[in-house]
C-alpha cells in the first residue's frame, strides 16, 4: 500500500455509521503509511479537549482542519495539497465521495497517483439531482475507483457516472468486528440493570430519526402486546426524534413497554444489542429518495450477536439480511408487517436460534473488518 492520505468530515470523536466505518478501516492500515486530514468535531473547550484527547490515542497521525465541516474550498485543497507532499502521500482516500471527491484533480497534480472515493447513502441521494448528478459524474471522471455500500446504491450511483466511470466502481461495505459483537457481550446485565430479565425484549440500536422507524415499531406495539403481553422495546441512542417518539408511546398507550436508554457509550453498544431477544429497525424511505439508508450496519452487529433480525426495506437495508435466514425484511412504515415477524420470533425460540446462528455465521464468512481491509490495502 501506498502511503496514503485520508480526506473526511467523518470521523470520531464525531458519532456516527460513516465515522465508524473510517476509524476502523483506518485502524487496520499501517499506521506509518497513513494520515487523516478531518474537520473538527465540534468548537468549544469540551470538543476540543474531546477531540485532542481522541487523536492522542491514535496509532497513525491526524491532522484536524479548523472548520467543522470540511468542504472542498480553495483553502481546504491547498491544505490538503500540502500534507500530500510534506507527509510523501502517493494515495488518497475520500472517505465520502461528495463533495470533498472534488478535490481529486488539484491532488492528482500535487502527486496523487491513486484516488478512491467511498459513497454512502447521500450520494444515491444527490444522484437524483440535477447539479449534484453532475457534481457526482466529475468526481466519478477525476478518481480511480468510486466504491458502494452495495446493489441498491451501486445501481442509483452508477445513473450519474459515465460507463467507464461505472465499470471502475468497487464494493466496499463497512464491516463488524466479530470479536466485539458476540453472543456473550454482556446482555443479562443491561437487562437485569433496566429491570428486564424476565421480558421478551425487542431491541432497536440507532440515531432516534424518522427515517430509522422507532416510531414503526411504537405502533406495532399493541399489537404485539395482543399476543406477548410482557415484551417489552428497548430504544438505544440519542437523537432530534426522542421527543416525538416518547409522545407517541404516551398517545398509543404503551408507554409502560417501552424503554429509551439515550445515547449510549461505543464500548457498551454490544452489551446492548445482546439485551434483546430481536432486533427490529424497520427503516424507510423519505423525502422522494433523498433520505434513504445506505446499508443499515446495526443489522449485521445484530447478527454478530446472535439475535433475528426485521429489517425495513429502505435502500441498501435488505443487503445487510439473509431474508429468511438471518431474519426478515418487511415494507419500512408497516407497522401489522413489523408486529407479525416480531411476533413470530418472539414466540419461537428455536426460530430465533437457528436465525441467530445463521446470521454470526454469514458476518464471519463475509462482513469482518479484516476481510474488508484487505480489499481497501488493495484498491490504495
Amino acid at each position: 500500500m501506498d502511503k496514503t492520505l485520508i480526506v473526511t468530515n467523518d470521523f470520531p470523536p464525531r458519532p456516527g455509521g460513516i465515522q465508524a466505518f473510517l476509524h476502523n478501516m483506518a485502524l487496520r492500515l499501517d499506521p506509518d503509511r497513513l494520515v487523516v486530514y478531518a474537520s473538527t468535531w465540534k468548537r468549544g473547550r469540551e470538543g476540543a479537549e474531546a477531540t485532542a484527547a481522541f487523536d492522542a490515542e491514535q496509532p497513525f497521525t491526524v491532522v484536524r482542519d479548523r472548520t467543522t465541516m470540511l468542504l472542498p474550498t480553495p483553502r481546504v485543497t491547498r491544505r490538503a495539497a500540502g500534507l500530500l507532499r510534506e507527509h510523501g502521500c502517493t494515495s488518497v482516500w475520500f472517505g465520502a465521495a461528495a463533495p470533498l471527491g472534488l478535490m481529486a484533480p488539484a491532488l492528482r497534480r500535487a502527486g496523487a497517483q491513486r484516488l478512491v472515493a467511498t459513497t454512502h447513502g447521500h450520494e444515491a441521494g444527490w444522484a437524483q439531482l440535477p447539479a449534484a448528478r453532475q457534481l457526482l459524474g466529475r468526481i466519478g471522471e477525476s478518481t480511480d475507483t468510486i466504491t458502494y455500500l452495495g446493489e441498491y446504491t451501486r445501481s442509483r450511483i452508477a445513473r450519474a457516472l459515465s460507463a467507464g466511470a461505472a465499470a471502475r466502481m468497487v464494493q466496499l461495505p463497512p464491516g463488524v468486528d466479530e470479536k466485539t459483537f458476540h453472543p456473550g457481550s454482556g446482555g443479562d446485565r443491561v437487562r437485569a440493570r433496566l429491570g428486564l430479565s424476565e421480558r421478551p425484549v425487542v431491541v432497536c440500536v440507532s440515531r432516534l430519526v424518522p427515517r430509522k422507524g422507532q416510531d414503526t415499531l411504537i405502533l406495532a406495539l399493541p399489537r404485539i402486546l395482543a399476543k406477548v403481553p410482557d415484551a417489552v422495546l428497548l430504544i438505544v441512542g440519542g437523537g432530534p426524534y426522542e421527543n416525538d417518539l416518547r409522545k407517541l408511546a404516551a398517545e398509543t398507550g404503551v408507554a409502560d413497554s417501552v424503554r429509551f436508554t439515550g445515547s449510549v457509550p461505543w464500548e457498551e453498544l454490544p452489551a446492548h444489542y445482546g439485551a434483546g431477544d430481536v432486533f427490529a429497525m424497520p427503516c424507510r424511505t423519505r423525502r422522494g429518495g433523498l433520505d434513504v439508508e445506505g446499508l443499515g450496519i446495526v443489522y449485521l452487529e445484530a447478527s454478530a450477536t446472535g439475535l433475528p433480525v426485521v429489517a425495513g426495506d429502505s435502500g441498501g437495508a435488505p443487503d445487510a439480511v439473509l431474508d429468511g435466514e438471518t431474519g426478515w425484511v418487511v415494507r419500512g412504515g408497516a407497522p401489522e408487517e413489523s408486529a407479525e415477524r416480531i411476533v413470530t420470533l418472539l414466540q419461537d425460540p428455536a426460530l430465533r436460534r437457528r436465525m441467530g446462528e445463521r446470521g454470526r455465521e454469514w458476518v464471519e464468512e463475509k462482513w469482518r473488518w479484516d476481510l474488508l481491509a484487505e480489499e481497501l490495502k488493495a484498491l490504495l
